[in-house]
């Protein structure tokens, strides 16, 4: 074992030394193994921290280019591609799914719009057949069987948290409409632009960062399973497993719900974009009226996956009592911890991405202190 001193490297501008002192301290209580976060103010990064060790034996230092599976931290990506093309007109947020996926409208879908794709409330949380992950990296056979199938409620009427559907109904309309993959689509028209590293569909010659996620305590989500036949449907089908993320095929496929790959880094520079009005160093992506898009409510009640209070915009979360955030604040976080919050009127994106993973399903206390710090940090002193 290597000398495990703790250390926290890159750049802290001084306003936000909160930050730095509350990222050390996940480190230093052991809450972190190896994680990373980053502040934008205005698009600009005012806050760029790496620290800790990228396994579990604290043998290896995590680097500024460490990159690891950020979980459900993906959708805010996917679904930002969704909205780049309703801004331009090439998706109508309030149009059926199945104007741009005719085979999607089977099963009584026809009237399934876009945006309930976006909030989770398509009534498609999990897939009906027995299916592998196998199968998962197979994008025609995980899109035909979600086309053919029945909605578990009617559309609309409440959110069931879509954990890794998401991805393939929202890719597959930017697939119809674009003519490329939805991990194609965001490194050309997203990440590309932004020189944001961030990877739906990671290319080999990138497995040398990649740190491996350290895999929770599954017992109170298997308890929580035991109380829930919809999370067990959701969860069981096929068997939620961390360690599966370590896989090669795991990370070449796209599975645009669940296994990007990235850093706090690569997550605050594309969502900055958001916080930003649209713009943030000097590459525009959406208009305003795009961005207000986000804030425009779909669902605000007891999921019926998760079981908690949820509020959903389109394309992202929006604050409860709960979850406090601002009039035009918005989030969305990984299994275990990963999470990013931007906020319109502070025009500031917080991002945290880590590899000890917890049990949260949307984020946890390690990212919410930073946030808290952030935020506190914004503050007139």
């Amino acid at each position: 074992m290597t000398d495990t001193k703790i250390e926290v490297q890159g750049t802290c501008d001084e306003q936000f030394e909160a930050v730095r002192e509350a990222f050390y301290k996940n480190l230093d209580e052991g809450k972190d193994i190896g994680a990373s976060v980053t502040v934008h103010v205005e698009g600009e990064p005012v806050v760029d921290l790496w620290g800790g060790w990228t396994d579990e034996e604290r043998t290896t230092a995590w680097e500024r280019d460490t990159i690891t599976n950020v979980w459900s931290t993906s959708k805010t990506m996917t679904n930002l591609c969704a909205l780049i093309l309703a801004d331009k007109g090439e998706i109508d947020l309030h149009a059926p799914v199945a104007k741009y996926w005719p085979e999607f409208k089977a099963n009584d879908k026809e009237r399934i719009e876009v945006r309930h794709l976006l909030s989770h409330t398509a009534g498609l949380p999990g897939f009906e057949e027995p299916i592998t992950y196998e199968d998962l990296y197979d994008w025609e056979k995980a899109t035909s069987l979600l086309a053919a199938q029945k909605p578990w409620w009617e559309p609309g009427t409440a959110s069931g948290y879509h954990a890794v559907t998401q991805g393939y109904l929202v890719g597959e309309v930017v697939r119809r409409v674009t003519g490329q993959s939805l991990g194609t689509f965001f490194a050309k028209e997203v990440a590309g632009p932004l020189g944001a590293e961030f990877f739906i569909g990671t290319p080999a010659e990138e497995d040398h960062r990649v740190s491996r996620v350290i895999p929770p305590d599954m017992s109170a989500i298997q308890g929580q399973m035991a109380g829930s036949e919809m999370l067990t449907k959701v969860f069981s089908n096929p068997v939620l497993s961390a360690e599966r993320s370590w896989d090669e095929d795991w990370r070449r496929a796209e599975i645009p719900a669940a296994n990007g790959q990235s850093n706090a880094r690569g997550v605050g520079a594309v969502q900055s974009i958001v916080s930003n009005g649209g713009e943030a160093r000097g590459v525009r992506l959406l208009s305003q009226a795009g961005v207000e898009a986000i804030f425009e409510e779909q669902s605000n009640g007891d999921d019926l996956v998760l079981g908690v209070p949820l509020r959903f915009g389109i394309g992202y979360g929006l604050g409860t009592e709960v979850m406090p955030l601002g009039p035009r604040g918005c989030y969305w976080g990984g299994w275990g911890g990963s999470l990013v919050v931007s906020d319109l009127d502070a025009r500031i994106t917080v991002s945290y991405v880590m590899n000890r993973m917890e049990m949260g399903l949307v984020g946890d206390t390690r990212g919410a202190a930073l946030v808290l710090a952030a935020v506190v940090s914004l503050a007139p002193h």
